[in-house]
């Protein structure tokens, strides 16, 4: 069985690129194809393969907002040749749903979303920016909009990261899918070794506008707490020009000194409204509590109370109180990594080839299914 991997853009490692990288290790003969790809922004087991970009690759560059260019996104994703694959497995927050597979082949779609940007995540996408910015992207919403639900045809079986993103596929797609919740490294991502004193804040997060890091800003300011970001993105010039002096911007750490952040901070923040949410996961594994957002995913992987604490209201306000009440409860560090292990990356390659066996099955193809591989501890 030919299989062919499709990822929308790889740029850094991210909740979806963590995706990536599992199926990658399912399928490590399948190539690899996405938008554009910036050398050395992901895992070697990712860029070591035969990788295959589009002409927006003459185009992209580190130093320019490349979701600017969404218009194009759809055209370009219809030039990937994948006629010659059995199964094409895309990975999608954007545009790789779009990918045209042969007339023999079979779309097995892990969807993060659809669009955020497109859909009912569009007021988020433009909060800080400017007028005209606000009204060109109100012109191209519609027509962009309506060309990313005419591409949903092309998936013949959608899988999501998520009983919120489900909700949505079904709502916005309108198609069933089968949820397998998005994995965690568990196994590397554990408490320290031995107590250690925690101090401050972290925020582990793409820096765009809907995930809501203002918020975080300035309910750290108001606790006088010190607040540690780490991620990139188009926020980050405003986000460092409204940072007060107890902030940290820590860039994209390594896997280890991400480990080291999550295990000496006091709490982890997602204030923003998530499809599913790695980040939260890690940090539990860590033994490290979350103060979210209680709506999305993070209804999913946040037990209130018991890992964490959720808050109903976006904002800074009442960030700031639920801070204030996760530092005044003691956690049971057990408990946040029992929580964690129950998204362990053994747990999604399991999850994963039993939902796309029981996708196959159902569509005919029992040929593709009983192809797939095992998935092993």
């Amino acid at each position: 069985m030919k299989v062919a991997l499709v990822h929308d853009w790889l740029t850094g490692t991210r909740g979806g690129e963590k995706v990536l990288l599992q199926l990658a290790r399912l399928f490590p003969k399948a190539p690899l194809f996405t938008l554009f790809h910036f050398p050395g922004s992901v895992p070697p087991e990712i860029e070591d393969r035969p990788l295959t970009t589009t002409w927006l690759q003459r185009v992209v560059s580190r130093k320019r907002d490349y979701r600017s260019l969404l218009p194009l996104y759809f055209l370009a994703a219809e030039s990937w040749d994948l006629s010659g694959f059995d199964l094409v497995i895309s990975t999608s927050h954007c545009v790789a749903k779009a990918a045209m597979r042969g007339p023999k082949g079979f779309h097995l779609c892990y969807c993060h979303t659809p669009v955020r940007y497109l859909h009912d995540q569009f007021d988020d996408y433009l909060r800080g920016r400017g007028t005209l910015v606000k009204a060109a992207a109100r012109l191209v919403r519609v027509p962009l909009r309506a060309r990313d639900v005419a591409t949903v045809p092309r998936v013949d079986a959608f899988l999501a990261n998520s009983e919120n993103v489900r909700e949505r596929i079904a709502r916005i797609y309108g198609r069933p899918s089968r949820v397998v919740p998005a994995p965690a490294d568990t196994a590397f991502y554990t408490p320290a070794p031995s107590p250690r004193p925690r101090e401050g804040i972290l925020v582990v997060s793409a820096l765009a506008p809907y995930k809501r890091l203002d918020d975080a800003l300035e309910a750290s300011a108001r606790l006088g707490r010190p607040l540690t970001i780490a991620g990139f993105g188009p926020e980050e010039d405003r986000l460092r020009a409204l940072a007060g002096p107890n902030v940290r911007f820590a860039g994209s750490p390594s896997d280890e000194k991400l480990r080291e952040l999550y295990r000496s901070a006091e709490v982890v923040l997602m204030p923003g409204e998530e499809d599913f949410g790695i980040v939260p996961l890690e940090a539990q594994a860590c033994g490290t509590p979350v103060v979210a957002l209680g709506r999305g995913g993070a209804l999913e992987t946040v037990v209130d109370g018991v890992t964490g604490v959720l808050y109903l209201e976006a904002g800074a306000g009442p960030l700031a109180r639920a801070i204030e009440l996760a530092r005044a409860r003691t956690f049971d560090t057990d408990a946040l990594v029992e929580n964690a292990r129950r998204f362990s990356e053994p747990a999604f390659r399991e999850r994963f080839l039993d939902a796309a066996r029981s996708a196959l099955t159902e569509s005919g193809r029992e040929d593709l299914a009983r192809a797939l591989p095992r998935a092993e501890p």
